[in-house]
């Protein structure tokens, strides 16, 4: 049994079906404290051309999104990217980094989608299921359903619809940028989402959580 997947034999196939087992228990209200003390920034990047494994992972604090503790775990990669099973590849090292920091967050940022994915497991939907935590998935590209582009200016955004289902947003973070997919993981609204990631934005295309996640994963920081 492994601590992550549960019951999966490794398989591709056995793997969507543990994604339609666990998207079952994702909850889709507002759980998150109303003043919360941390929050959680987790990306992973690849080394020694994709045999490695790195994750990492920023504790900020809440009201000044100032970065506490910054982790990075780095671990054998156990299987080749395919398409929609992102998190199969990903997540053991992200929750070995979530398990280094000195607090537990009380909201999680991961770079990925949360419930915008065929089968509304994506990679920050599992994170959220497997840990217990609040999450938001925050993501560069569109892995499903269809939407108008948003605005120009900074804030807006547009729904993102997959098989008749509002599944998160389409959210221009930055005039002259490409836009965000943004959409609930666990124990998040999809306002609630789009809430959190307008509130941690400072200027730049990411939020501050996903930001230097992403910096500290692709070694730019």
């Amino acid at each position: 049994m492994n601590p992550v997947f549960g019951d999966w034999d490794g398989s591709v196939a056995d793997a969507r079906r543990v994604q339609a087992q666990l998207a079952a228990d994702v909850v889709l209200h507002d759980d998150v404290p109303e003043v919360p003390r941390w929050l959680g920034g987790f990306d992973v990047g690849f080394e020694d051309d994709g045999a490695t494994t790195r994750a990492a992972a920023v504790l900020l604090d809440a009201g000044t999104l100032q970065p506490t503790a910054m982790e990075v775990v780095r671990l054998p990669t156990s299987m080749p990217y395919v398409p929609g099973l992102l998190s199969f590849r990903e997540l053991p090292a992200l929750v070995a980094a979530l398990g280094r920091l000195p607090h537990v967050p009380d909201l999680a940022f991961v770079d990925g989608q949360g419930i915008a994915h065929p089968r509304r497991l994506g990679i920050a939907a599992h994170f959220g299921v497997v840990t217990g935590l609040p999450a938001v998935g925050v993501a560069k590209n569109v892995l499903c359903g269809q939407h108008e582009a948003p605005g120009a200016l900074a804030g807006e955004r547009t729904p993102l619809l997959h098989r008749g289902d509002h599944i998160g947003w389409v959210l221009r973070s930055k005039p002259r940028c490409n836009p965000l997919i943004v959409s609930p993981g666990h124990r998040v609204s999809m306002q609630g989402a789009l809430d959190w990631v307008l509130r941690t934005l400072r200027g730049y295309r990411l939020p501050e959580p996903t930001r230097l996640a992403d910096r500290l994963a692709s070694r730019r920081g």
